[in-house]
């Protein structure tokens, strides 16, 4: 277990947010679900943001640049997907009040982690076929876009709030002096696959605290499980044998 860091979680850190794009930069706020919605919440959630517009570069190595980039100035770290709609003018407040619990916050997980576990959603792969966690395991809720004028589909996973052993990476927030003082950082072998669900393995066995946050928004993806991610998926089992 990691001895209790010694951080004043009331001072007012700035929120800093790491995202990557496909899109131009000056496109940002403009062509994606995540620069919109921010730029709507910015007068009541003020944020920085490190932007890496027309991305190729894996997740994981972008937000360990983070992580060391915010020595020495402290902040809270905010890794999002750029399709990502946030629905809660007051998100900032969601996750400092996150943050007070856990050392690691996110909006939806798994209460449990069974080895080699597919993503905090899928238990296990049988017969080439992703097998869904029985419920009672599941924690959070995220919205999804049914593509009919707008509306939008609530998947409540579970109770929201409670400590996970898992996280999806969708979102994932934590004071930047935790991940330093912890020294976790996020394998740069899984670039778009995994990173999260390797992070939060790291993370448990540091004693690293997790948990889910409630915070309304809206994800248009579901996410993709085709030959790479079968691919990185076997270099994950390989790491962890």
């Amino acid at each position: 277990m990691l001895e209790e860091t010694v951080l004043d979680k009331n001072v007012a850190l700035p929120i800093r947010v790491v995202c990557a794009t496909r899109e131009r930069e000056r496109q940002f706020f403009t062509h994606t679900l995540t620069g919109a919605s921010l730029k709507m919440c910015e007068q009541v959630t003020p944020f920085e943001l490190r932007l890496h517009a027309e991305n190729t570069t894996g997740l994981s190595e972008l937000y360990n640049l983070a992580i060391q980039e915010a020595g020495g100035d402290p902040c809270i770290l905010v890794f999002i997907h750029d399709d990502i709609s946030i629905r809660d003018f007051h998100w900032g407040r969601r996750i400092r009040e996150g943050l007070d619990d856990y050392q690691v916050v996110g909006l939806a997980g798994n209460i449990r982690s069974v080895p080699f576990q597919p993503s905090w959603f899928f238990e296990r792969i049988h017969e080439g076929s992703l097998l869904a966690d029985d419920d009672k395991y599941l924690s959070g809720s995220v919205g999804h876009p049914t593509g009919e004028g707008g509306l939008v589909e609530v998947s409540h996973y579970g109770p929201t709030g409670q400590a996970c052993k898992l996280l999806d990476g969708l979102l994932l927030a934590a004071h930047s002096e935790e991940l330093l003082l912890s020294n976790l950082r996020f394998d740069e072998q899984f670039k778009f696959h995994l990173y999260d669900v390797d992070f939060c393995k790291a993370a448990e066995n540091q004693g690293v605290t997790m948990g889910t946050i409630p915070l309304a928004v809206t994800h248009a993806s579901g996410g993709t499980y085709d030959e790479r991610w079968a691919k990185t998926y076997a270099e994950y089992v390989n790491k962890w044998r």
